[in-house]
């Protein structure tokens, strides 16, 4: 087992918050590529997940055996991508992927002629393909009706295949949908690489078909990593700033709420007049207000553990819903949160149904050690406490799956870490 030590050796911290680019963006632009057949992207992202995303792509025509590893994201996606090109092979992922569903996706895939089984558990990867091509029916769109609640990738996943088939797709969302800008930014991308997609209403999307064309495209840095920034400029010394290149104002990832989020709590967020990024200074949080405020992260899942050690740092109650999906994420993300900020004397429980609170307590930081679950955002969320006290990250190479470079980018900022 491998550890961390991180510590701030004391004054204002200032500098460069150097990003990695959003790997959100770069999967969808990279399975878009393909099925335009050509078109340059740049900035792809030096994540785990977008390398495997790459590769994958590369080697499916040559190969019957892929593996998504720990990749949700590459999971969902390579199987719609796999189905539509008809290919022939066993899609397998590491031990917790064989643990993370996908019926929804593989039932909504099979209604539209694709062959699929499960090799192992029912509706569970690994899954194997029969090369069958799909069989909607030509003159009309495909009519698919999928759960919103589960994980807005299959509905990306089913979207960006669309267009491939002949009479398009006609795509009902029902129940709750959450991370509803992941499915915006899909679009937006389907777009960009020539496809016709159309919001009719707001839980229906029609898909005209015609397949895409090559297009060229910069992905943007990455919102969700930047959040990692914003935590430490929250509970950095007094006359902290920061800069995060990359950054667009006007921006397609949904994770650029952390600006909205983070201004209360005394972070403000000026772009650069050139489009080159934003800065970032300390200004008076807003008092915080009588009982506990409610935050929805059912856009932003990814943001729930920044923003709870954040406030839980900073002394204060919030409360949160919007949590569903983080119990199927690279761990149980709300007992993983849970049961690391006890270890610093404050809590979030489930208050009621689907709500949970941070509770402060008596917040400190003084050494402790945080397990990461295999999560890179478990070790991304906690070491911004580093600020205010030593402390100690297990296992701090699960960050390789988004943000590889993110113990360099710290200690370009000052913090010691060994």
């Amino acid at each position: 087992m491998t550890t961390h030590s991180l510590r701030w050796p004391g004054g204002p911290l200032a500098g460069t918050g150097l990003l990695p680019a959003s790997k959100s963006e770069a999967n969808r632009a990279l399975l878009l590529q393909c099925l335009a057949g050509g078109g340059t992207l740049t900035n792809l992202s030096e994540a785990n997940d977008t390398v495997l995303m790459a590769r994958l792509l590369a080697n499916a025509p040559t190969t019957d055996h892929l593996d998504a590893e720990d990749a949700g994201t590459v999971m969902r996606f390579m199987t719609a991508y796999l189905a539509a090109t008809g290919w022939r092979g066993t899609l397998t992922g590491a031990a917790r992927m064989k643990q993370r569903p996908i019926g929804t996706l593989v039932d909504a895939l099979r209604t539209l002629g694709a062959s699929i089984e499960y090799a192992e558990q029912e509706g569970y990867p690994p899954l194997r393909f029969g090369g069958q091509p799909l069989a909607a029916p030509a003159g009309q769109p495909a009519e698919l009706a999928v759960r919103g609640d589960i994980s807005s990738q299959y509905i990306s996943a089913l979207l960006m295949i669309g267009p491939m088939l002949p009479g398009g797709l006609r795509l009902r969302l029902t129940g709750e949908v959450g991370s509803r800008p992941y499915i915006k930014m899909t679009l937006k991308l389907m777009r960009h690489f020539g496809a016709t997609a159309t919001e009719v209403g707001r839980d229906v999307i029609e898909v005209a078909p015609g397949g895409y064309r090559p297009a060229d495209y910069r992905v943007e840095s990455d919102w969700s990593a930047a959040s990692y920034w914003y935590a430490l400029l929250a509970l950095a010394p007094a006359g902290s700033s920061l800069l995060l290149p990359g950054l667009r104002e006007k921006s397609w990832q949904g994770d650029h709420v952390i600006q909205i989020i983070m201004r209360p709590l005394g972070v403000e967020t000026e772009f650069l007049a050139d489009g080159s990024g934003a800065s970032l200074t300390q200004v008076p949080p807003v008092p915080a207000p009588a009982g506990a405020p409610t935050t929805d992260f059912t856009d932003c899942p990814d943001l729930a553990q920044t923003v709870a050690v954040v406030t839980a740092a900073l002394g204060r109650r919030r409360r949160f819903t919007g949590l569903h999906s983080l119990r199927i994420k690279e761990t149980d993300r709300i007992a993983a949160i849970q049961n690391e900020l006890r270890k610093f004397g404050a809590d979030m429980p489930e208050v009621e149904p689907g709500l949970f609170e941070v509770q402060p307590g008596t917040f400190h930081v003084d050494g402790q050690t945080v397990e990461t679950y295999d999560d890179h955002r478990m070790a991304m969320a906690f070491a911004p406490l580093a600020i205010r006290g030593p402390l100690l990250v297990h296992e701090p190479q699960v960050v390789r799956k988004s943000y590889p470079s993110f113990w360099r980018a710290l200690t370009a900022v000052g913090l010691v870490v060994e």
